[in-house]
Order: structure tokens, then C-alpha cells, then sequence
């Protein structure tokens, strides 16, 4: 959990990401059909696999169509974050760190290499401040403006609103928006886009099984054999993001 959300500000997953689809004022309607059509596309030998049935499920009495969204857009959510965290993870271990001082008062970034002993190294402002960029940008995801509909209500799981200004907006301009900043995919024919949505899924489902085994490697040494030796060993709690528990605070709890 905290390595996915220090790697998700502080690691480049270019390597994984596929570029977006170009924006659709289409409303999509997905259903369990879709599902099917799309896990046959993804992988031909498993195909659809939903042991169970969330497909035919329907949470917080929405129907099953906004369901599949929240689902879909579940997926797309957690696959790119567990990118950013497998990346980030190959890089903290390499060693890989900015050249400039972490912190106004020139604290450098920590030596470590043990990525979630790197977490446990920085300081609490530090992590408030990732929290807060990341509590941002989870609000801004979660938007309804007449540019953008939400992924329960019509629009496209995965889609995340562009930074505008002006009314529907933030009050003021900024030069970039969180995906596709530079417009690559702007120009981008619908095959071309359609299989780079598919490797996108492909390659975050294979990241967060890849980082969910380094973290139970090193936690459960001996748990994922291929991985025996490779990553170190860490004696911490790798759910726990801050040393302290800060919820448990009030009860007296640490």
C-alpha cells in the first residue's frame, strides 16, 4: 500500500503505460456480454473468468451496467497504480533517486534500497503532502462535468477529466493534464487506441501481481520461490503507511 503510493509521484511507468484513447462524447453502456468479448481479447486461453459473478452483481442498489463501471474502472485504477509501484519498486532498488536535495531545508533523498524501508525513512510531512496530491487527484477523478460524464453514469471507465479552466474547471490554467499531457494520443486512429487500452489492462494486471510478489517475498520469505534472494527481507508492516497509527491516535492505539 505505501510503496504504491510513494512510487505512484515519485516513479515514471512509461514503460508500461499505453496511451490513451482519444476522448468519446459516446455514452457507454457496458454489460456482461461486453465483459465476455473483452476477456476473449485480453487473453485468449482464459477468456472470461468470474468465479464470483460480480458481472451480474449490482452495488449500492445501482444497476448492473453502472456496476460493471465501477468495476472496470476498479481495475484500470489499481493496474496503473501497481505499474507506477513495480517500476518505482525496480527503481528505489537499483538505487535510482533525483539529483536534488528532498526536503526546502536540503535533506537529501534516503541511500536506501529496500523500498519499503525507503518509505519508512522519509518524514511524515513528506507523506501528508504525497496524501494530499493523491487525495487530489482522486476527488478530480471522480468529477461529473458536461465534458466529462462519470464511469457509473455512461462514461468510460478509466477516463480521467482534463484539467480545465474556467467554469466546469480548476480557477486557474494549468499547461498539462494528468494523462497524455503532451497529446500523443490525440491523432490516434480507434484500432490503434483500442489495442493500446487492451496491453494497458494486460500490463496492470501483470504489474500488480508482480509487486504483490515482491512485498510477500519479503515479508513471507520462501513464499514466492523465483524471488528467493532476489529482494530482501522487510520485518515491517507494509500495509501500515505511517510508523505511528494515526487513526488509532484518539484511542490510544499505536
Amino acid at each position: 500500500m505505501k510503496l504504491a503510493i510513494l512510487t505512484t509521484l515519485l516513479a515514471a511507468a512509461s514503460a508500461f503505460q499505453a496511451p490513451l484513447a482519444p476522448k468519446s462524447s459516446t455514452a457507454l453502456h457496458e454489460s456482461k456480454a461486453d465483459l465476455e468479448a473483452l476477456a476473449g481479447k485480453l487473453n485468449p486461453l482464459v477468456k472470461f473468468y468470474d468465479p464470483l459473478n460480480l458481472a451480474e452483481a449490482e452495488f449500492w442498489g445501482a444497476s448492473n451496467e453502472a456496476t460493471i463501471g465501477f468495476l472496470r474502472h476498479a481495475e484500470i485504477k489499481h493496474g496503473r497504480v501497481a505499474m507506477f509501484a513495480f517500476v518505482g519498486y525496480i527503481a528505489h532498488a537499483n538505487g535510482f533517486k533525483f539529483p536534488w536535495a528532498m526536503q526546502m531545508d536540503g535533506t537529501a533523498f534516503p541511500t536506501e534500497t529496500n523500498p519499503p524501508q525507503l518509505w519508512d525513512s522519509i518524514s511524515d510531512s513528506a507523506k501528508w503532502q504525497i496524501f494530499l496530491v493523491i487525495g487530489f487527484l482522486e476527488f478530480w477523478s471522480e468529477l461529473s462535468t458536461p465534458q466529462n460524464k462519470h464511469y457509473m453514469n455512461g462514461g468510460r471507465p478509466g477516463d480521467f477529466p482534463d484539467f480545465t479552466y474556467g467554469e466546469d474547471g480548476i480557477p486557474h490554467p494549468v499547461p498539462f493534464n494528468y494523462f497524455d499531457p503532451f497529446k500523443f494520443s490525440k491523432n490516434m486512429s480507434p484500432e490503434k487506441s483500442e489495442k493500446g487500452l487492451l496491453k494497458e489492462i494486460n500490463n496492470g494486471r501483470l504489474a500488480m501481481i508482480g509487486i504483490l510478489g515482491f512485498l510477500s517475498e519479503q515479508t513471507t520469505p520462501g513464499s514466492v520461490p523465483l524471488l528467493k534472494g532476489v529482494v530482501a527481507p522487510y520485518a515491517g508492516e507494509v500495509m501500515a503507511p505511517f510508523s505511528t497509527n494515526v487513526i488509532g491516535m484518539p484511542f490510544g492505539l499505536n
